[in-house]
């Protein structure tokens, strides 16, 4: 049985003895509630106040039993109170030192600054791959959410830089700032752009006129929620079909089609063999729909004379396991 629980019994339980004990009082001496109930009450908590009218013999003997069986129990139901509350004080104390010593831990993660209705989104689909999250979030109403959700986090205002240092920022791969407001989120990119010169930094613009304060501020990418849902509504009007593979091809727990984005590691046995000779259509039955250079150019349905260089990315369309055994080739850990 839980503490919590527990105590929940006990408080019960003490209310029906003080229940029983008036009720005692009532039937013996024939006094009122009120009487009976404060008779009860002063001899159950040994305040030593006077008898409220002259007891008989019976209701001596009657107090005398309500005394030992009512003061023991709550005297117990006293010290599992306080137990109650020096445990939950030492798990919220011994819990947050294992958060702060897994953040400790981590390298090349990403922080995620704001656990809104979009930061939390946006962690649900992070977690759907092996990548390393810290969020920074103010609002003490929403900390028993990201513990309900499990999630690495830390409480405090992302404006103080000490914050940002105990999240890791200096060893972080990326932040993401989805604060409420624009002004914050540009005063925080500029805080992690001076902590962190070499930081990707991905910030939400609510308003068009803030993203090029944001990417003058140092963010490395800006977006629009509304901006990018207003486009993907008129997609589904415009082209319905393609909106629709994308969804499935972009949608993690669906096994059937994916859509992947892989690497090419210079240690892979694939470096700088041709499409044709990799034989990645055959072995592994996807399709490669592009190839982003090293350059940062795109190449769409490369031909199959086109060579996996190292450094350059291939995006592939498959199964689930197909696309984890490429990467398996590709990206060799």
């Amino acid at each position: 049985m839980n503490s919590a629980r527990h105590l929940i019994i006990s408080i019960l339980i003490s209310i029906a003895i003080i229940l029983f004990g008036a009720w005692g009082f009532m039937l013996i001496e024939g006094w009122n509630f009120l009487d009976a109930l404060f008779m009860t009450v002063i001899t159950l908590t040994t305040v030593g106040f006077g008898e409220v009218h002259q007891l008989s013999p019976a209701g001596r003997t009657y107090t005398i039993l309500l005394i030992f069986v009512g003061v023991g129990f709550f005297g117990y139901v006293g010290a599992t109170l306080i137990q109650y509350m020096i445990e939950g004080r030492i798990r919220i104390i011994l819990g947050r030192r294992r958060l702060d010593r897994k953040i400790t831990r981590l390298k090349n993660h990403y922080i995620i600054c704001g656990y809104g209705r979009i930061g939390r989104v946006l962690c649900m689909n992070l977690r759907q791959k092996p990548i390393d999250l810290v969020v920074i979030e103010k609002s003490p109403e929403l900390i028993p959410i990201m513990e309900e959700d499990r999630i690495l986090y830390m409480s405090g205002d992302t404006a103080d830089e000490t914050i940002l240092l105990n999240a890791g920022i200096e060893r972080a791969r990326g932040l993401i700032a989805v604060l409420g407001t624009d002004v914050d989120n540009v005063f925080l990119v500029l805080t992690a752009r001076q902590l962190n010169p070499k930081l990707f930094i991905m910030a939400r613009a609510i308003y068009k006129e803030s993203k090029s304060k944001l990417l003058a501020a140092g963010a490395s990418a800006v977006e629009s929620p509304y901006e990018v849902g207003a486009v993907s509504m008129a997609h589904r009007i415009i082209r319905p079909t393609v909106t629709s593979f994308l969804d499935l091809a972009l949608t993690y727990d669906r096994k059937d089609i994916q859509m992947e984005e892989i690497p090419v590691s210079p240690v892979s046995p694939l470096t700088n063999v041709t499409l044709k000779n990799s034989r990645i259509r055959q072995d592994y039955n996807l399709i490669i729909i592009a190839i982003k250079r090293v350059d940062g150019s795109m190449m769409f349905n490369p031909s199959f004379e086109t060579l996996l260089e190292p450094g350059s990315t291939v995006i592939a369309v498959g199964q689930e396991m197909d696309l984890l055994r490429l990467e398996k080739v590709l990206y060799p850990i």
